[in-house]
């Protein structure tokens, strides 16, 4: 007999009367492949049948195959057979079974083994986890594998010590391709969670597609939570390097970091730059418009799957989307004293939802403005009350949309602001005024598109649109009037001296 498996497509699982007769209560047969159940197409696989050391003979079958099973003679140490596929293809894929004679008569038919053939030209699908691939310890996630090929179903499988597996049928999304969307849960960080899905045909249920990326989730604990920051400034242009470093006064091994919306879970190992201290720099420059977003980062140790939890989120913008170079202007001027009110004027015809203010230097994010609509101009004022010389600096503006909240347009020209110093310019005690920021309408870019929250502005605020041309019209008119009066009192003063000469003369 042939250790291959070239003639088993004959074969079947029918034994004839005489082998069913003569079956006992001898146990079961192991049966499983090796390097595994799933294979590509055109490579080879080895299935194993075992049973105890009396065994004589072991036959395998194919379901849905009739005549004779396969033989084999054990191997040492005599309690196990090898079955060769040498090129596996889809006439291969199926359920088998195996079972050994003994002294005592044949044995039980083993659980069956579904071989599945897995086919390059099937497209393979995608995996994401909904709504981020970062779970909370003892939580729950949604995993959606889905693809644009219209498959009947898809497999879901878990990698690690219990390889699992969940079958369900594909669903209509909205978008045009078909996906099934699989609960899992609850995660603990026991050990590592990892994920692949296949679809396939349901005429077809052993050949599959090829498998989708893998995806690991991320169990977030509640130890302390690492810091996220950049040395270049939360607005870059494209084409500039991008460093994010993630820092932590707790000695983490490791470092992750997620981005809003995306799947990818980049880990790196941790420095340690001085005792007590752990960091780790992610380089994801040159930046495009893909960079932009919110980010977070987590610290975890090797020995444990559990991360930490996460840092404050850090908003990444990239200008040059959309094309467009909105102005910046400043009232009553770029220079003034200390206690005035400020107001910085960013303007642009081309269609706005959003602005932001910029200070070069600044660690604080830029503030946002809803735009407000003036004809010709779409516009927000940023208002400063009762400035300080702290508040100078260069100020640069941009304009978003709110489909695209962290894409800004092209910066402003700077406009450079000098406040000078004066009795004013003392240090704020808590019965000062100080800056007043109660009426600011900042907008953050997830609220770019709803409702403005008002919030501490840095002695920023927003006031309601005011019409300059007036004021100027007002301004010119006093002047005017104050001018009339002069000329008038004038001209009284040259009559009376020319009354007085005439007297005199007469």
């Amino acid at each position: 007999m042939t250790p291959t498996l070239t003639a088993l497509l004959c074969l079947g699982l029918s034994l004839g009367p005489r082998t069913r007769g003569q079956a006992g209560t001898l146990p079961k047969p192991t049966l499983w492949a090796e390097p595994g159940s799933v294979i590509a197409r055109g490579r080879p696989v080895t299935i194993w049948c075992e049973g105890p050391l009396e065994a004589q003979e072991f036959r395998l079958g194919k379901e849905g195959i009739s005549g004779p099973w396969d033989r084999q003679r054990p191997l040492g140490p005599r309690n196990k057979a090898k079955f060769s596929i040498p090129y596996m293809t889809e006439h291969h894929a199926g359920r088998y079974q195996c079972l050994y004679l003994s002294p005592a008569g044949w044995s039980e038919h083993s659980d069956p083994l579904e071989l599945v053939v897995m086919i390059g030209s099937y497209s393979k699908p995608w995996l994401s986890a909904l709504p981020s691939p970062v779970v909370t310890s003892a939580g729950n996630v949604t995993l959606q594998c889905g693809s644009w090929q219209e498959y009947g179903r898809f497999v879901l499988t878990k990698e690690g010590g219990h390889h699992l597996t969940w079958t369900l049928d594909s669903q209509r999304h909205p978008s045009g391709q078909v996906q099934a969307l699989f609960p899992v849960g609850p995660v603990t960080p026991s050990h590592r969670w990892t994920f692949t899905c296949y679809g396939y045909y349901r005429s077809e249920p052993q050949v599959w597609s090829g498998p989708s990326d893998p995806l690991e989730l991320l169990v977030s604990g509640v130890s302390r939570k690492p810091s996220l920051l950049t040395q270049q400034g939360p607005v870059l242009a494209p084409g500039e390097t991008l460093t994010l470093q993630c820092h932590s006064d707790v000695t983490y091994d490791r470092f992750a970091l997620s981005k809003e919306g995306t799947q990818d879970l980049p880990q790196r190992p941790a420095q340690q730059p001085q005792a007590g201290l752990s960091q780790a720099d992610f380089l994801l420059g040159p930046v495009s418009s893909s960079h932009g977003g919110q980010y977070r980062c987590y610290g975890g140790h090797s020995l444990s799957s559990e991360w930490s939890a996460p840092s404050d989120p850090l908003d990444i913008l990239v200008s040059g989307q959309p094309p467009v170079t909105p102005s910046l202007s400043v009232q009553p001027g770029p220079t003034v004293s200390s206690g005035e009110t400020v107001t910085l004027l960013c303007q642009s015809q081309i269609k706005m939802d959003t602005f932001l203010l910029c200070k070069e230097g600044a660690a604080d994010p830029p503030l946002r403005l809803r735009a407000e609509y003036r004809a010709p101009w779409h516009q927000a004022e940023f208002s400063m009350r009762a400035v300080t010389p702290a508040l100078g600096g260069t100020y640069r503006c941009y304009g978003s949309h709110s489909s695209s909240p962290y894409l800004l347009s092209r910066p402003s020209a700077p406009l450079d602001l000098v406040v000078s110093g004066g009795p004013e310019d003392q240090p704020l005690t808590p019965t000062d005024p100080g800056p007043q920021s109660g009426a600011t309408e900042t907008i953050s870019p997830a609220q770019s598109s709803s409702d403005p929250s008002s919030g501490e502005s840095g002695g920023f605020s927003a006031s309601a649109p005011q019409d300059y041309t007036v004021q100027n019209l007002i301004r010119m008119g006093l002047a005017g009037l104050v001018l009339l009066v002069l000329g008038v009192l004038l001209s009284q003063a040259q009559d009376s001296q020319r009354g007085t000469r005439g007297a005199a003369r007469r």
